[in-house]
């Protein structure tokens, strides 16, 4: 319940949803601070905790049973390996429909969850693939049939989606600089990411870091906290160029932050299809970034941005200051990353998508 791509898909897409045909609650397990139950509120979840870790989830099936049947639920819908891995446990003696919806390639979790999430996965009946990319990893993985072709379960493409009315570019964030300590005329190239081992943020700093010796009145923007932050941190220290750099945390709003950038720069090894990208596109902010995950799927090179092979990231400078030095090609492909997102990824097809597989559960179940 952090505030992860995943995570904070859910209360945008019940935003969206028709409510006057579908409740949504959430449950969740374990409680930690700047979580996301607030926002769940207030698109209309109701949200209930039941305390427990990822092994002590196993201990949690008989409760979770006991809990749907009261509350009278018509599906399950599951995020992520350990809450897809419980809902199959859940659902072996329930005949709730269960949908689940994989955000990554299978090759980046650990074993447990790997294998768990492997063994389990062909007892629920719809799996939803983020990008075309996690589908094929379900594919590579497939020496023991994991989803059974033929038997219940089905796969799907529903590719992630961002509410375009309300991701729009906010034009005048003077303001916003000011506080900043960023001069009104300055670049801003930035980022939104929890601050984990898969964004590579240190390679981040290092191409910051050789962009300023040539354009040195850039500034970085990170928006975003985790456990690599205090490493970022000491490695931005180091270089002397603090004053360059913005590191804001967690913002429960990051709207004027998007506005503030001039290009949304991504180093990561691995990803599903990242929400804050698309967001940044909704924006009108230009993508840099290595071509991982669905990342591919969504840039058309040289039109909304430009990629580079997930080894070659040292090339996200040269593309970087190329867009830097002229602010004709930047503003164009602005634009044309907006349209990308307003036609092909906005949330109102994802919902409606989510919409289609939800009832397609239920008439399956009534008609078995």
């Amino acid at each position: 319940m952090g505030r992860g791509g995943a995570e904070k898909l859910i209360p945008e897409t019940a935003l969206v949803h028709d409510k006057s045909k579908f409740e949504f609650h959430c449950l969740y397990f374990f409680h930690q601070e700047q979580n996301i139950v607030d926002e769940l509120e207030k698109g209309g979840i109701t949200v209930h905790l039941i305390p427990s870790g990822n092994l002590g989830l196993f201990f949690q099936v008989k409760k979770v049973q006991k809990f749907i049947e009261q509350e009278g639920f018509d599906i399950i819908h599951a995020h992520l390996p350990w809450a897809g891995i419980l809902s199959r446990f859940v659902g072996k003696n329930l005949t709730i429909p269960i949908v689940y919806t994989e955000h990554n390639t299978w090759d980046r979790y650990n074993k447990v969850s790997y294998w768990g999430n492997r063994l389990s996965f062909k007892n629920q009946d719809i799996a939803i693939a983020v990008s075309n990319e996690v589908v094929l990893s379900m594919q590579l993985n497939s020496i023991i049939d994991p989803y059974k072709r033929g038997g219940r379960l089905k796969v799907k493409v529903i590719q992630n989606g961002v509410n375009t009315d309300t991701f729009q570019r906010i034009e005048d964030t003077s303001a916003l600089k000011s506080n900043l300590g960023i001069p009104i005329d300055s670049a801003v190239i930035g980022k939104v990411a929890v601050f984990r081992s898969q964004k590579r943020l240190w390679l981040w700093v290092d191409i910051a870091l050789e962009i300023l010796e040539h354009y040195p009145e850039t500034h970085f923007l990170l928006v975003g906290d985790g456990e690599w932050r205090e490493r970022i941190e000491e490695q931005i220290k180091k270089s002397g160029k603090e004053k360059n750099f913005h590191l804001v945390g967690v913002q429960k709003n990051v709207i004027p932050y998007l506005s503030l950038m001039d290009i949304y720069l991504s180093t990561s090894e691995f990803e599903g299809l990242p929400i804050a990208m698309l967001e940044a596109m909704s924006c009108q902010v230009p993508v840099i970034a290595t071509r991982a995950g669905g990342i591919g799927e969504v840039i058309q090179e040289g039109i909304q941005g430009h990629l580079t092979g997930i080894d070659d990231w040292k090339e996200l400078k040269g593309f970087c200051q190329e867009l830097l030095k002229n602010s004709n090609p930047l503003k164009h492909m602005g634009q044309e990353a907006r349209k990308r997102v307003v036609e092909d990824f906005s949330m109102k097809n994802m919902v409606s998508e989510l919409e289609e597989v939800y009832l397609s559960v239920l008439q399956d179940k009534i008609i078995l």
